[in-house]
């Protein structure tokens, strides 16, 4: 167990434990754990999109393996919102106790139930609506209204008999938001007013000074991008950004232009929200992508996934030539998203690959083709000050997120003391108006890969890595385990390297007479030769070629 990894004492009686399972020091995998009495809350299960360093990883999940002994003392999840950094991991969750509820708006529960179907899932659910009160156990919970770039967002007031907790979910201030839905400030003043003990806010954007930019202010960028264009367009955004698929279908139906979906998530979460009301269709302006081929290229704009340059999304398939939709020439891609921080490599892969194939590509750092959905720090300054809570626990953010948003905490008055910048499994007890840090659980990265769920380890993602960069060695060697001498071999086999295979003639000698040494001194187990194979190749592949590459030496003894 590492040094710092201390396990909090057990729970005192009428004490709330507060867990953050994920989204501290990350954009993502947001799950925060309340227990009280023996009786457990969650609020979001969310996922983690793999970087470049993890590759072949499809999903991150939440390390909720602590509560897998807990799973009856469960009462229920609270969903803040249908983005996948909050609802992705539910199916995880529900595969080891599928009837623990849900609690969310109707757009979120509508999206995680798709989601769920997919995995044969059917879970039990309970939708709430902002104004709503709901008694869990020893859990009461308030529901608030607040804006973000998805519909139906909720905020979620916590009270148990040690204290009151506001979590925010993602959120932001837009003062003339496109569903006419604002952050209920009023009733942040009320929760204020009645005492909140403590404040787990997002803080994605608490580093980014001023306020949010009006989500209204993109509608007329993206009408004079799709006006100007001679050809096709393709717009590029999160599957689930229900906002700004609205802005593109009025803006290609001002222009007579019609509108086809691209990529599963896309198409399903749109065909939910236009079912449910949430997006609005101009009349006659959707088609099915098989039939807008037929459209002539001035008349059609394809709303794809994406944005954050995921290989196997719409968009990097266009740009390696790979999907049905080619782009060329006088065409015109705009991606209407912000980059999740570890992303930017991908994306300017996809940027170029575009523009090598002369498309015009529009992204937020050459027009206002996004705004974020998240405060920025003066909107997190009125919420400090209209709530002025007694404790705070920034979320929902990478490091320095964090640091920046604890820092306008203490601005407004918040002790340094009263501000808490945590990471996944630190553990905080709330009593009588007091947070004090009780521990450390031993948290790490669930990955998924294809259909295996938790296998894949860091260990696992770094051989990848290195056969990916350093390339591979195989050398087979038949010995006469009484004499050390080779019956066969070696036989050396190596894939990622420029060399001939005939440099590696040079190396054969010396494992021949590693070996030979290594069974004179007494060695005889193939495994303990193995070892001498692979510090013999190993070293002089490292002076020699100055690689690292993986070794799978295989001796067999005769």
């Amino acid at each position: 167990m590492p040094d710092d990894i201390i396990a909090p004492a057990p729970l005192a009686a009428g004490t709330l434990r507060i867990i953050p399972i994920g989204g501290l020091g990350e954009v993502g995998r947001n799950m925060t754990a309340f227990e009280i009495d023996g009786k457990i809350l969650i609020v979001d299960c969310g996922v983690l999109f793999p970087e470049e360093h993890q590759p072949g990883v499809d999903l991150i999940l939440p390390d909720f393996g602590f509560l897998k002994d807990r799973l009856d003392d469960i009462l229920g999840v609270v969903l803040t919102h249908g983005h996948e950094d909050h609802i992705g991991g539910v199916p995880y969750l529900l595969k080891l106790k599928g009837d623990i509820p849900l609690l969310g708006s109707r757009l979120t529960l509508a999206l995680v139930e798709a989601k769920l179907k997919e995995h044969r899932i059917k879970p039990y659910t309970l939708q709430v609506k902002e104004g709503q009160v709901e008694e869990l156990g020893p859990f009461e919970l308030e529901f608030v209204a607040v804006n973000h770039s998805i519909p139906d967002a909720l905020a979620v007031a916590i009270f148990t008999d040690a204290g009151s907790v506001l979590a925010t979910g993602d959120f932001k201030m837009d003062q003339l938001p496109l569903d006419g839905r604002l952050t209920d400030l009023r009733e942040f003043a009320k929760l204020g007013e009645d005492g909140i003990d403590l404040f787990l806010v997002d803080s994605t954007n608490a580093d980014v000074p001023g306020f949010t930019p009006l989500e209204r202010e993109i509608g007329p960028v993206l009408d004079q991008v799709i006006s100007r264009a001679t050809k096709k367009v393709v717009v590029a955004s999160f599957s689930s950004h229900v906002h700004r698929v609205q802005q593109v279908l009025d803006a290609a139906h001002a222009n007579g232009r019609r509108v086809a979906l691209l990529g599963r998530s896309m198409v399903r979460n749109m065909g939910i929200a236009a079912d449910l009301g949430y997006l609005k269709v101009p009349d006659g302006v959707l088609v099915d992508y098989k039939k807008a081929g037929d459209i002539p290229d001035d008349k059609i704009v394809y709303m794809s996934t994406g944005s954050q340059g995921e290989p196997m999304a719409v968009l990097s398939r266009m740009a390696n030539r790979e999907h049905q939709v080619e782009i060329g020439e006088g065409d015109t891609v705009i991606l209407a998203s912000s980059l999740i921080p570890g992303n930017e490599n991908a994306v300017y892969r996809v940027i170029d690959g575009l523009t090598r194939l002369g498309a015009n590509v529009v992204h937020k750092a050459n027009a206002r083709v996004h705004v974020s959905g998240h405060a920025a720090a003066g909107e997190l300054l009125y919420c400090y000050n209209i709530l002025q809570p007694k404790n705070v626990l920034p979320i929902h953010g990478e490091y320095r997120h964090l640091v920046a948003n604890a820092k306008i905490a203490q601005s407004t008055g918040i002790s340094p003391e009263r501000t808490f910048i945590g990471r996944n499994g630190t553990v905080y007890d709330l009593k009588d108006g007091d947070v004090r840090e009780a521990g450390q659980l031993d948290l790490g990265f669930v990955y998924v890969d294809g259909s295996t769920v938790g296998a894949i380890t860091d260990a696992d993602l770094k051989d990848r890595r290195i056969l990916a960069e350093e390339g591979f060695i195989s050398v087979i060697v038949v010995v006469d385990a009484q004499t050390g001498k080779i019956v066969t071999g070696p036989e050396v086999h190596a894939r990622g390297f420029a060399e001939d295979d005939a440099v590696f003639d040079e190396v054969k000698p010396k494992i021949s007479s590693a070996i030979l040494d290594a069974v004179q001194s007494g060695t005889q187990d193939p495994h303990a030769l193995q070892q001498v194979v692979r510090r013999t190749v190993g070293t002089w592949v490292n002076r020699r070629l100055r690689r690292r590459p993986m070794l799978v030496p295989v001796v067999i003894a005769a």
